[in-house]
């Protein structure tokens, strides 16, 4: 199979060499595994997935370290949190760099691990599934902001998308893109690995009702998270459904776009909006078989603005950033105007508010910008040019800081 490369791959080689520890965290098969294969061959390699490895780093530490010496890879750390008390014991005896990389599919639960256990001394990216970027070949690096001096920077390498409703509908995992493998099938076998390997032993229920609850989630996806509309239809407790959102969160699932605070906002809205990471396993959940048919769906607005949100986020993650802290979005009734109004996303950078709306439009209007001098309340923040992504075919000024741009320049 074809590699491709991966845009974190340089930053990650750096930090490799300065840190004692590094963690890779992501979902299954996004390519944390092949990635290292690929950029660190010189690393030993282990995997929990096996039992018989995890036992051996459960009861005799001492031998499973001598049996994998270091360089080590020890993939899907989180099956056996024990071994990082091992590991913090190891790197705390040496002042060498490097020695080991880890990674997981368990994000915040690994995340508590690491950080009672490797306090200090473990450096963390996440990786996503492959990003339009890496899927065309681009070469630049930065993240994502509507700013003159990114706009002029990524025109330097913008290629055109043409089949963009097919990548959405496709989805990013690797694997589709590596070999010719059945849509269907791939995320058929995605599914039931994922309830079997992350799922079974986080949840006390059956795959189906877990299933249920999936596809319930898929097809809110670019929605406010609505705890108790989701309980009422699969049947579960409202605790129940809280829980396993949590779960979905921390296997790199979905994303809980967090709405932003600022005491000037008294009428906004503070639940967050719920976005799956990949679009493809959202189309699979909810059943749009074809890029056409999801192109003409209703649901076509929710996921072109799903995707364009995790590329954004990709963006970020992609260059070793926490994207966090820097994104959010708004909806309320701060504005003067009757009922309530939304900026998909802000994005905050050294005090300035960048406002943006994704919109599955060709022809968009400067009207979609309405809301934007709402950020204007908001004291000791500047608002910085409003851009509208979308279909259209170049960059269009629509006032004077308010630009439509491709979803290319993403």
């Amino acid at each position: 199979m074809a590699y491709i490369q991966r845009a974190i791959a340089d930053i990650l080689k750096c930090r490799v060499k300065t840190s004692k520890c590094t963690l890779i965290v992501g979902a299954r098969q996004v390519g944390k595994s092949t990635l290292v294969k690929h950029e660190f061959s010189e690393y030993n390699r282990t995997n929990f997935d096996d039992r018989l490895t995890r036992l051996q780093a459960k009861e005799e530490p001492k031998l499973f370290f001598l049996n994998n010496p270091r360089p080590l890879f020890i993939d899907e750390v989180q099956k056996e949190g024990s071994v990082l008390e091992e590991i913090k014991q190891i790197v705390d005896e040496s002042d060498e760099r490097g020695q080991f990389i880890l990674s997981g599919s368990q994000k915040l639960e690994l995340m508590k691990e690491v950080s009672e256990s490797l306090a200090g001394r473990v450096s963390v990216y996440e990786l996503a599934g492959l990003s339009l970027r890496e899927i065309h070949q681009i070469g630049y690096s930065k993240h994502f902001i509507p700013t003159e001096e990114y706009i002029k920077a990524r025109e330097r390498e913008l290629k055109s998308y043409d089949n963009i409703w097919e990548l959405i509908h496709k989805g990013s995992y690797p694997e589709l893109y590596d070999v010719d493998r059945d849509w269907q099938e791939f995320y058929s076998s995605y599914v039931s690995t994922y309830l079997e390997r992350d799922i079974n032993e986080l949840i006390s229920t059956d795959s189906i009702t877990f299933t249920k609850f999936l596809t319930a989630v898929a097809a809110r996806t670019g929605e406010m998270l609505n705890y108790a509309n989701i309980a009422s239809e699969i049947g579960v407790s409202e605790p129940t459904v809280k829980n396993w959102i949590s779960i979905l969160e921390r296997t790199g699932i979905v994303y809980l776009l967090q709405p932003y605070s600022a005491s000037a906002l008294s009428r906004a809205i503070k639940t967050p909006k719920i976005y799956f990471r990949d679009t493809g396993l959202a189309c699979y959940l909810t059943r749009w078989l074809t890029s056409d048919a999801l192109k003409n769906s209703a649901v076509a607005g929710n996921m072109f603005e799903t995707f364009v949100v995790s590329e954004i986020l990709k963006s970020y993650s992609n260059e070793g950033r926490d994207y966090r802290f820097n994104i959010f979005y708004y909806r309320g009734k701060d504005k003067s105007a009757s009922g309530e109004n939304e900026i998909d996303l802000i994005i905050e950078e050294d005090g300035m508010l960048y406002p943006v709306e994704i919109k599955m439009t060709g022809n968009p209007k400067a009207s979609m910008g309405a809301t934007n001098p709402v950020l204007d309340k908001i004291p000791d923040k500047k608002r910085g040019m409003g851009v509208i992504l979308c279909l259209i075919d170049k960059k269009t000024f629509l006032r004077e800081n308010l630009i439509a741009l491709p979803i290319e320049y993403i």
